[in-house]
């Protein structure tokens, strides 16, 4: 709630004071408009004595919350519109434009664009106690920056870093060891006895070198810069696989993994250039999913995103389960911009599959020729609207003109081929236990 009285700014301005929980109009960083928010926290900043609060825009993800400036802050009118389209969000009656209804898939295409996140009232009970716990552990970022490398990149959400570390408002990390420091100074300290030019595992797949009569070529399988992936073993690169995970959790809300690392593998994607190997993104994946999942966490670290990366990843992990012979899924939930680029790659995938394969195939057909598991394969064919259930069975409805029309509508999505020559690896299999 706003409190009556105003406090002076010593420029003969007064401002309201809000209480944590009050909802108020802010001004956002992001676009320099009015959205209603919730003040989450507040405290008065030592040097100006004025309050700042932490704000959670209601028509938008976590990863937007921040602290502002009390001039930001304001009485909820000013938001008006953002409560409109908040009211839309739930499928509310917000004006949508002539007599057009808030269906089902509109308000999915509403929430994937803004990233809205589930209503807690929408999940089943135990999710809800956990979702709680969840947002009150979490509510409050502590970490607002990080440098890595040669990026600096504001944070997204909070990571459980150790003391004095959660406290610093930037921190300063190797992108080779991804050891984290509090000061710039000592970092480079650090980078001047480092001699780790990559990620702590093996090499296991190298993007093919351009054509020698085109050296500028770039397509298919051939990038620039030349991309590298890492196999990291957690039992065997523990403080890495601790520190990549707390480095992830910064920009993925719902990662619980930080520091029980053993059971998983870890595949690092980098850039490669004179310098050394710079990490770009990631996924793990359990050594032994009793639930047959072929990943558990993925990300693709804010400077490298919508450069077909995550895509690539995702399609790294199926080729390896392909070469174990099995099908696959990711691990639940997947994040809001895990969940879009998975929609993505399996329409693309799939599209691809009826294209090339024009006799009748069955849903199985197309798990067994993608790897992608028979649920995925159904539910990705009904959001494209080419599949019916008649007689208690799955019916694939779909024409060449249908499947080509499809594929027109996302032929411009950026791809990264992977040459499957230049992919070395095994599938893990356990340690036998050693003899006493």
């Amino acid at each position: 709630m706003a409190r009556d009285r105003r406090r002076d700014d010593g420029a003969g301005t007064s401002h309201t004071e809000y209480d944590v929980g009050a909802r108020v109009s802010c001004k956002a960083t992001f676009n320099n408009q009015y959205h209603a928010a919730d003040v989450i926290e507040r405290k008065v900043d030592p040097k100006t004595g004025k309050w700042r609060y932490y704000v959670h825009y209601l028509d938008f993800d976590k990863r937007l919350d921040e602290w502002v400036g009390q001039e930001r802050v304001g009485s909820i009118a000013k938001a008006a519109s953002a409560d409109a389209l908040h009211r839309v969000a739930s499928g509310g009656s917000g004006d949508l434009g002539g007599d057009q209804k808030m269906t089902r898939r509109l308000k999915r295409q509403y929430t994937e664009i803004l990233h809205v996140p589930a209503a807690l009232e929408e999940l089943p009970p135990i999710d809800q106690h956990l979702e709680k716990e969840h947002q009150e552990k979490t509510k409050v970022k502590n970490i607002q920056s990080v440098e890595l490398g040669r990026h600096e990149m504001d944070t997204w959400y909070y990571s459980p870093y150790p003391e004095p570390y959660a406290s610093c408002h930037k921190l300063y990390i190797c992108e080779y060891t991804l050891k984290y420091f509090r000061k710039k100074k000592t970092l480079l300290r650090h980078l001047a006895k480092c001699t780790l030019r990559h990620p702590p595992g093996d090499e296991i797949y190298r993007s093919p070198p351009a054509p020698a009569n085109d050296p500028s070529y770039v397509g298919g399988a051939v990038t620039n810069p030349p991309i590298s992936m890492f196999e990291v073993d957690g039992k065997k690169s523990k403080v890495y696989c601790q520190n990549l995970c707390l480095l992830s959790k910064l920009f993925l809300d719902h990662k619980t993994l930080y520091y029980d690392v053993d059971p998983f593998l870890f595949y690092v994607l980098c850039e490669k250039d004179a310098q050394g190997y710079h990490i770009v993104g990631y996924f793990s994946k359990e050594k032994n999913s009793a639930e047959g999942n072929n990943l558990a966490c993925i990300l693709t670290l804010p400077p490298y995103q919508r450069k077909g990366y995550g895509r690539f990843l995702i399609a790294f992990s199926y080729e390896l389960s392909k070469k174990e012979g099995r099908v696959g899924s990711p691990e639940r939930p997947l994040s809001d911009l895990g969940a879009v680029s998975y929609r993505s790659y399996w329409t693309r995938e799939i599209l691809e599959v009826l294209r090339d394969h024009k006799a009748s195939l069955s849903i199985k057909d197309i798990s067994e020729k993608t790897a992608i598991r028979t649920d995925d394969v159904v539910k990705t064919l009904e959001s494209l609207s080419l599949i019916k259930y008649w007689k208690g069975d799955h019916i694939i409805s779909v024409t060449q003109k249908i499947v080509d029309e499809h594929l027109k509508t996302i032929a411009n999505q950026k791809n990264i081929d992977i040459d499957l020559s230049r992919l070395h690896w095994t599938p893990y299999r356990q340690e036998a236990p050693a003899k006493k």
